[in-house]
């Protein structure tokens, strides 16, 4: 892969199957190289996801891939977990990286606010997301636009991140001006999701 491409950060469905998603998760990351997993689920059932995120955690250790949780920020140690990403933003961004350190991963969704993501990387988030960038539940559903990420890569260091509603053409257009490219409901829909991850890993330009 060339180093000039977006990474591929993989984000969980919001319900998953443990006696079937760990092997497909393997599948997936054993097809397309993906930097980093992020388990996002739906529940609040903090056994139900502590399950999940043993499954998932053998699976991307194995591979040398970082798996990081949203918004349980507590259960990222207790889990031997790889960090944390916030919902909401910069809000919890300073304590967090006091509580855990510099090694832990600490990120941040901003919707489509440059003013949040500033101020993100200002207090310690080693990568700001913005999105939603095509047709998505994300957030409210505003779209972050491609002029977003072109200034965010020509002024600020912190790697960013698009996410939301990724389609072949949108990962096309924003390559050259993203770090990473966070795809989930884009693929676990599918009757392949490895094969459609494949094929928009294949977009990158």
């Amino acid at each position: 892969m060339s180093e000039d491409l977006p990474q591929l950060y993989l984000v969980s469905p919001p319900q998953i199957e443990l006696s079937s998603f760990p092997g497909l998760l393997a599948r997936v990351l054993d097809t397309t190289e993906v930097a980093c997993v992020r388990l996002d689920l739906a529940t609040r059932d903090e056994d139900t996801i502590a399950r999940a995120a043993d499954a998932c955690r053998e699976v991307t250790h194995a591979r040398d891939i970082a798996l990081v949780i949203t918004d349980h920020v507590l259960m990222v140690e207790r889990l031997g977990l790889d960090g944390v990403h916030f919902t909401d933003g910069a809000r919890h961004i300073r304590k967090t990286r006091k509580d855990l350190g510099q090694d832990t991963i600490v990120g941040a969704f901003c919707a489509t606010s440059r003013h949040d993501g500033m101020t993100a990387g200002e207090v310690g988030a080693d990568y700001v997301s913005f999105g939603p960038v095509g047709t998505s539940n994300l957030g409210d559903g505003t779209q972050a636009e491609p002029e977003l990420f072109a200034w965010w890569s020509e002024m600020i260091e912190v790697p960013v991140v698009a996410e939301g509603g990724l389609t072949a053409d949108l990962i096309r257009e924003l390559s050259p001006i993203t770090d990473f490219l966070s795809i989930g409901e884009e693929i676990w829909g599918a009757d392949d999701p490895a094969a459609v991850l494949a094929r928009l890993a294949a977009a990158r330009v």
